[in-house]
């Protein structure tokens, strides 16, 4: 259920919720009807994101939301304090507050990350349930002062769209498998793309094979559901510059016949296309938002299933640009549909590229589930797409591109391995991509460990994360020519 956002000057009566911002130092607002000294009777000392909810038998309720040190603060902690603000709303359907109001940030970017902190807090998954009650917030209203609100106002459309966006990129993680193959998933993308102004082709099964992306069509050959790749463009006029972005769509990775354990990281393999999730949300948003920047996008989707006809250890696919690569282990697929995906990309020689997938565990190993591991030929491109996770807190942490690892890829039958062995995971699984850029400018962004969680926290809600999709909005809109 979308958000019916507004500005306004004073609370509005129908508001049945009230989010007041409180600094863990200096003041507390009048309308709380507490000091300080109450309030820390209650447990609540003004720290970033925690909430006290204040009931009232004649008005709406008063929801005090700590900020923290007001020298401290940040569009990420306010977009976190949103989350907790929404979350602390429970049913309540018409919030209202002044947080996008608050000093230290500007008016544009505050009232950004507080629609997006309840946005994606108040995210619900209703799918196949029967109960379609879906998100309790039905209205958000921003209370700014008119110094502040026609920033407000600008920064509240940006953050309702890439809200969207990534509310797209989870509900589309978040769907079982049978109700999105490789053929449902370009179904959806061509619907986006005729909503969202952009060209749109889908390559089946026989194309691909013709078009030489054997990577693809090799991980297809043990399902009985055909592969689709889906190239979306953004052509703004005059653009300032092309960006090409691949994401992996592997609808369902049983691992093939190197099939993984019967554990939970199985069950969530339903996820293995959030990469092509979040490269889809991200272009559908593009229009809207204004970008400058021209985008082609490849959603490379398959799934990847044992059977008679499955891909084999010890096999040789061709890619896309020629190169032959040795198979050793099945469940290293995602980068074997990437390669087909960076070949045609870096064919139409693009200023960047970037990938993001869920590749390897090794990254999950090596950062956890809060931040993604990049890696990439260009530090002036990594940089930006260090700096757009930080400011859309979807951290990101910068892991070498080793080449003396390269070696561990050696195959005797092909021109490389698809898998470099226990160590350095992560690494040489980037090597690997690297050989399919041509030397275009490029990043690898692994989300293995950040595509879903196991508990609401912050911003991020339990499943599928959308992680990426605000990242990539952020890199394209903002991206500076590299020189």
């Amino acid at each position: 259920m979308p958000i019916t956002l507004e500005i306004v000057r004073s609370i509005p009566r129908s508001a049945d919720a009230v989010g007041v911002p409180v600094a863990s130092e200096g003041p507390v607002p009048r309308s709380l009807g507490l000091n300080r000294a109450a309030l820390a009777a209650n447990g609540f000392e003004g720290k970033p994101g925690q909430t006290l909810v204040l009931a009232s038998a004649t008005g709406p309720a008063q929801i005090a939301v700590g900020i923290g040190k007001m020298g401290e603060l940040t569009a990420n902690g306010l977009r976190n304090a949103a989350a907790s603000l929404a979350r602390a709303a429970g049913k309540r359907a018409h919030l209202a507050t002044s947080l996008a109001d608050v000093g230290g940030v500007d008016a544009k970017s505050a009232a950004q990350a507080v629609v997006e902190g309840v946005a994606l807090a108040n995210y619900r998954y209703v799918g196949l349930k029967n109960d379609k009650t879906g998100s309790p917030v039905q209205t958000l209203s921003l209370v700014i002062g008119q110094a502040r609100a026609a920033g407000a106002q600008q920064g509240a459309e940006r953050g309702e769209a890439t809200a969207t966006a990534a509310s797209l990129a989870r509900d589309l993680a978040n769907t079982p498998p049978a109700y999105l193959t490789a053929r449902i998933m370009a179904d959806k993308a061509v619907e986006i793309a005729a909503a969202s102004g952009l060209g749109v082709e889908v390559f089946n099964k026989d194309q691909l094979k013709a078009m030489g992306c054997g990577g693809i069509v090799g991980v297809n050959a043990g399902s009985t559901e055909p592969p689709r790749m889906v190239r979306l463009t953004y052509t703004p006029k005059n653009p300032t510059g092309h960006i090409v972005l691949v994401g992996k769509g592997v609808t369902y990775d049983s691992g093939g016949i190197s099939l993984k354990p019967s554990d939970a990281s199985h069950a969530s393999m339903k996820m293995d296309m959030s990469g092509a999730a979040a490269v889809l949300a991200t272009l559908g948003a593009l229009k809207v938002l204004k970008c400058k920047t021209a985008v082609t996008g490849y959603l490379m989707c398959t799934d990847n299933m044992p059977s008679g006809s499955a891909l084999k250890l010890g096999d040789v696919l061709t890619m896309r640009n020629g190169k032959t690569v040795e198979i050793q282990n099945t469940d290293a697929e995602g980068r074997l549909i990437l390669a087909d995906g960076l070949s045609l990309g870096a064919e139409s020689k693009p200023d960047a590229m970037v990938d993001i997938c869920t590749l390897t565990g090794a990254v999950v190993s090596a950062l956890g589930d809060r931040m993604a591991g990049v890696l990439g030929t260009n530090q002036s491109w990594i940089d930006q797409v260090t700096a757009s996770g930080k400011r859309t807190d979807e951290p990101t942490w910068q892991l070498p591109l080793a080449k003396e690892y390269r070696k561990l890829l050696d195959s005797h039958v092909a021109d490389m391995r698809n898998i470099g062995g226990p160590a350095a995971g992560t690494i040489t699984a980037s090597l690997f991509l690297s050989e399919f850029t041509n030397d275009v400018p490029w990043a690898h962004i692994d989300m293995a460990g950040t595509m879903k969680m196991d508990s609401d926290d912050g911003w991020l809600a339990k499943g599928a994360t959308g992680y990426g999709t605000r990242l990539l909005i952020d890199l394209v809109t903002s991206f500076t020519p590299l020189t």
